[in-house]
């Protein structure tokens, strides 16, 4: 009796462990489905918006920017198209209106990313040369006053140069090179605001060198006249006798009408002296190359 009932035990045993076991597997799946039935939950929670169409998206930028007259937002909005969009003929379009948005709000930053994004992805598009008059716009809005560092003004006529040397035959290429007449007359003014300091305070090499590259570099601008004349001043200052006569005498023949002829006509009729012209001078090769 008592060995038949330990093999009794022993049979219902493993029966339920088994039973156990398979109780465990249908635990385990159910635990499983029900994870992933609780992810599925979850999602529905966080699940990303689908995306607007985007031709939609962009007339919503035009509105923006047209009629509610917010550029920033509209910028915003034209983002939103090439980020949803990605390599969509909707997004070329949107990113140069998002550069022109940017620009229309003053937020040239800004202006200049989106734009050089354009010039570098869209090399070849009808709107590169407006992407890059953009940029050169960009820096030359933000010119400062002469007395302060002029490196913005340096990027602006750099960028428009861009504009005057790669797209000679576009709209831009026009108004990028008046721009950039502008942008030189500033840094001629720099020089000379640096040069007369440097005169006043009697150091004539320092104030020949900048007068020099108002000369050499800037030679159109209406800086040239009063540059010539300071060359005079302060050759004469250093007893350069031959030096001062030939920027008198080039002022005179290029600008004989200029008040700064007459002060250096003055000057050298002040010394007993009279304008005279070395053919050998860089003054009067830098006009001949001029």
């Amino acid at each position: 009796m008592s060995g038949r009932l330990v093999k009794t035990t022993s049979l219902g045993v493993n029966r339920l462990w088994q039973g156990r076991v398979a109780l465990s597997r249908v635990a385990a799946l159910v635990l499983v489905t029900c994870a992933l039935n609780a992810c599925s939950i979850f999602d529905k929670d966080t699940v990303t918006v689908p995306d607007e169409p985007a031709d939609k998206l962009y007339n919503e930028g035009l509105y923006l920017l047209n009629t509610k007259k917010d550029a920033k937002a509209a910028a915003k909005k034209f983002e939103e198209v090439d980020r949803q969009h990605p390599y969509s003929e909707w997004a070329r379009k949107s990113l140069i209106m998002s550069a022109f948005a940017y620009y229309e709000a003053g937020s040239y930053d800004d202006c200049i990313n989106s734009a050089r994004r354009y010039v570098t992805l869209h090399p070849g598009s009808p709107d590169t040369a407006y992407a890059q008059f953009l940029i050169g716009s960009s820096h030359f809005d933000q010119i400062p006053e002469i007395s302060r560092d002029q490196d913005r003004t340096e990027k602006a006529v750099q960028s428009l140069e861009e504009v005057a040397r790669k797209y000679p035959t576009s709209e831009y290429a026009m108004a990028a090179k008046k721009k950039i007449e502008v942008a030189r007359d500033q840094l001629a003014g720099k020089e000379m605001d640096i040069g007369r300091q440097l005169l006043n305070t009697r150091n004539y090499t320092g104030a020949i060198n900048r007068f020099k590259v108002v000369v050499t570099r800037y030679q159109t601008t209406r800086h040239v006249e009063e540059a010539l004349l300071r060359l005079t001043e302060a050759y004469m200052s250093l007893g350069i006798v031959d030096e001062a006569q030939t920027s008198a005498a080039v002022l005179g023949h290029n600008f004989p009408d200029s008040r700064w002829y007459k002060d250096a006509y003055a000057l050298m009729q002040s010394k007993g002296l009279e304008p005279s012209e070395n053919k050998g001078s860089w003054i009067s090769r830098a006009f001949k190359l001029g």
